[in-house]
């Protein structure tokens, strides 16, 4: 199939970047004419396709989304009755142009990308998963942060009526669901806001209706179910890292020198798969992202 013009220069664009970010050519010919929320995607091709899918069928349905219960199993059985429409962002804090916007007026004025990227758990197993998105650095140059902003912190939906682990008497953690970044890990081109997987809007059980997708570090800070975006000048303290400060991290980047207190990261188990594979530093992704922590010490970034 010969590559239009606008995605050659998009493919040239990104492949200058070093992007890890890839899409097969079945996947193009399957999806170029497909939409989400009445809006055309983009597509990144390369011939690169080393990376093996996970099926569709095991990422919406192995998952971890507490706030539906701790089984893997629980966010795809107890989430009928999230029906995620009419969704509000609102954005705020350090910028200079604060806003509410509903999701599918922001989705007007952003572009839709596929990229396949590998989610590694903190627990040492992992998927590939052909990501829905848009780059958040194209929300934060919307928003202008001001020149105190050194932090975004992302805030999920708080509704015990939808999310049943968030009655006080359950689950034990403090929800809703807090998440963060640095600013310039943010406006990094590999982070996503991810809107959909495998050619189709987000199920409930995997984030619907917009998610955090940060491929180098491990899937706990893939934050879920985003209702506020909030730029601040001190570093933000997520869930986990409130929960156990001892066991999880602000940068939880993934490495298979620093071990979990409980098991090694040296190596990790594909869903759908035999055996186990070789952690990558990053998860693969260190030509991209290793500049942003330079002369930082790496057992510090758990």
């Amino acid at each position: 199939m010969i590559t239009p013009q606008d995605l050659f220069t998009q493919r040239r664009k990104f492949m200058a970047l070093g992007i890890g970010g890839l899409v097969s050519p079945l996947l193009i010919d399957k999806l170029m004419a497909n939409t989400l929320y009445g809006k055309p995607l983009d597509y990144l091709k390369d011939t690169n396709t080393s990376l093996k899918l996970t099926k569709e069928s095991d990422a919406t349905s192995y998952n971890n989304f507490y706030e539906f219960g701790f089984g893997k199993d629980d966010p795809k059985a107890k989430s009928g009755n999230f029906n995620p429409t009419s969704w509000e962002l609102s954005i705020e804090g350090e910028v200079q142009n604060p806003i509410k916007i509903k999701l599918e007026d922001l989705l007007k004025e952003v572009r839709l990308q596929e990229r396949i990227y590998q989610l590694r758990c903190v627990e040492a197993w992992s998927m590939v998963i052909p990501w829905i998105g848009f780059e958040l650095r194209e929300l934060v140059e919307r928003v202008k942060p001001t020149k105190k902003a050194r932090f975004i912190k992302f805030t999920s939906l708080y509704d015990p009526k939808i999310f049943p682990m968030q009655g006080p008497l359950f689950s034990g953690i403090d929800f809703p669901y807090v998440e963060g970044l640095r600013l310039d890990e943010a406006q990094n081109p590999l982070t996503l806001l991810a809107v959909g997987m495998y050619g189709k809007p987000l199920l409930p059980q995997n984030g619907a209706p917009i998610r955090l997708v940060v491929p180098w570090k491990y899937g706990f800070k893939y934050i879920k179910s985003i209702a506020k975006i909030e730029f601040t000048s001190t570093q933000p303290l997520s869930t986990w890292e409130k929960q156990n400060p001892r066991e999880y991290g602000f940068y939880a980047n993934v490495d298979p020198l620093i071990s979990h207190p409980r098991w090694s990261q040296a190596s990790e188990r594909v869903i759908g798969e035999r055996g186990r594979k070789p952690t990558l530093y990053l998860n693969g992704y260190e030509r991209e992202v290793g500049y942003l922590y330079e002369g930082m010490d790496r057992s510090k970034l758990y």
